[in-house]
């Protein structure tokens, strides 16, 4: 028997700019990482069907630029976000330190609202590149989703990605529904 279609759930990936965004959105539809960098205009849109329990969730991904001279023009694309996905690059610790501004953004976008959200530690391909002392460690972002959890009141989780290779990609968005659904006491 086909799953019954379930609900539309509008989603955001913010983060500075090549953190990997895009990338991690290209890996989720199924299509091939590119070695080039372009830099997102504005915002990029997909959708992508996602069965889940006896339904099947319409995923509207919003890939939001994240360099400064789009702040203009994210604001519209906040409202009615059901989740987020914060994203930033393992190998750069001041795209982890901005965290704080995606997530103030977002609310501030969003009637004020706090919503669900995995924070998201992309490029850890790239961590046997560089010095550990210039990578941000695992247990820091952790920490600091529990710390974000223990402050709005839900649940934020925190997973570690490589767009390029597709480690826990899938897991990610999965994580987000999850964390929707729950919200949501569905």
């Amino acid at each position: 028997m086909p799953a019954e279609l379930g609900r539309i759930f509008k989603v955001v990936l913010i983060g500075d700019g090549a953190v990997g965004k895009t990338s991690l959105r290209r890996n989720y539809l199924g299509k091939s990482f590119r070695e080039n960098y372009l830099m997102t205009i504005g915002a990029d849109f997909s959708v992508k069907q996602v069965p889940y329990e006896d339904y099947v969730v319409s995923l509207q991904i919003w890939d939001l630029a994240g360099q400064p001279r789009f702040s203009e023009v994210r604001g519209a694309y906040y409202v009615n976000t059901y989740g987020a996905l914060v994203v930033f690059d393992v190998t750069r610790p001041n795209t982890f330190t901005n965290i704080d501004f995606w997530i103030n953004e977002m609310i501030k976008y969003n009637d004020n609202k706090l919503i669900p959200m995995v924070i998201i530690g992309n490029k850890t391909d790239l961590r046997g590149e560089l010095p550990d002392e210039v990578q941000v460690d695992k247990t820091s972002a952790m920490t600091y989703a529990q710390i974000l959890s223990e402050w709005g009141g839900i649940k934020v989780e925190f997973v570690e990605t490589s767009a390029k290779t597709g480690q826990n990609v899938g897991s990610a968005f999965e994580r987000l529904i999850d964390r929707i659904y729950f919200q949501m006491g569905l």
